[in-house]
């Protein structure tokens, strides 16, 4: 049967392994030739660096190749269905990577796809991103369970699924997030119910400083996701008082950690002292997205 990951859910019984092998194939273990002559399908509805490269260099180093598609190049920028889009890749790759505005979309795909489907960003959830955070996380803290991380800023689909692989690992999480850009309330719920089954904790709240005092994590992300450039001078007006300075790290724990997805907008969400500060490690984090995706096909694409 195949498997998809659309949802940091679908890693719930072996999140623990996909970093592990993460974390070996980072090291140097060789897998180059375990996925030759595999096909992997990028549908990229949205622009991308990090992703987009590592899903290419990813496949490249482990024997297969890519091939890119994006709304100009493919006939579902033209009408085609995604049922029948996803009909058709599975006739001719592997494993497809879709980067959607609409987590419907992906759903979609998925059940119409034959092959193994990930979720490479849409607008509930970033699975990917939470593998290489916690891969990250683990690099510098030595351990997940019970350090506390807090996530400030927009309550987005990176803030819904780090609640979700907190909760799965054993770390106290804790958002802080303005009224009305809270995180998902059906991930809230069933993430505090995994977190409660953990030992560990989930907080909401709408005090930053509440979020980032005694943190072993702080956590933040772009204020204006793509799509949502008409709600830019609104929204960085609402989160000022949520951005990551000297001021809010100091709350934190000495040895905090700052980390951020990228791409970041320095004096917006993260003032420049801070992203470039000896606390950062937002470039290991980003290159730990290419271990991550090798980690999740490794894990679900047969070979």
């Amino acid at each position: 049967m195949k498997r998809d990951i659309i949802s940091v859910f679908d890693m719930k019984d072996d999140i623990q392994d996909i970093l592990s092998l993460a974390a070996k194939l980072k090291s140097g273990e060789k897998y180059t030739p375990v996925l030759q002559g595999k096909t992997l399908a990028l549908i990229f509805e949205k622009s991308s660096t990090r992703t987009r490269t590592s899903f290419e260099v990813g496949i490249y180093q482990l024997g297969g190749h890519s091939v890119h598609l994006n709304q100009h190049e493919s006939q579902m920028g033209r009408g085609e269905t995604i049922e029948d889009t996803a009909k058709v890749l599975s006739r001719f790759a592997d494993c497809i990577a879709y980067r959607a505005f609409n987590h419907s979309d992906v759903c979609t795909l998925a059940e119409n796809a034959s092959i193994p489907v990930i979720n490479a960003l849409d607008d509930l959830e970033h699975p990917c991103q939470i593998i290489a955070d916690l891969l990250t996380i683990t690099e510098k803290k030595h351990k997940l369970k019970g350090l506390k991380l807090s996530y400030i800023g927009d309550g987005n689909n990176v803030c819904n699924s780090l609640m979700i692989g907190c909760a799965l690992t054993g770390i106290n999480f804790v958002a802080g997030c303005p009224e009305g850009y809270m995180p998902d309330q059906d991930i809230v719920e069933e993430s505090a119910k995994i977190a409660s089954a953990n030992g560990c904790s989930l907080t909401i709240t709408t005090d930053p400083v509440e979020a980032a005092t005694d943190a072993d994590v702080i956590y933040t992300d772009a204020w204006v996701s793509m799509g949502q450039e008409d709600q830019a001078k609104e929204k960085e007006k609402l989160f000022a008082p949520y951005q990551i300075n000297a001021a809010l790290m100091s709350h934190a724990k000495k040895d905090c950690i700052f980390m951020h997805c990228l791409p970041a907008h320095r004096g917006l969400e993260v003032t420049e002292d801070v992203i470039d500060g000896s606390q950062s490690v937002v470039f290991d984090e980003a290159e730990n997205r290419l271990h991550a995706q090798k980690a999740i096909m490794l894990t679900i694409i047969p070979h």
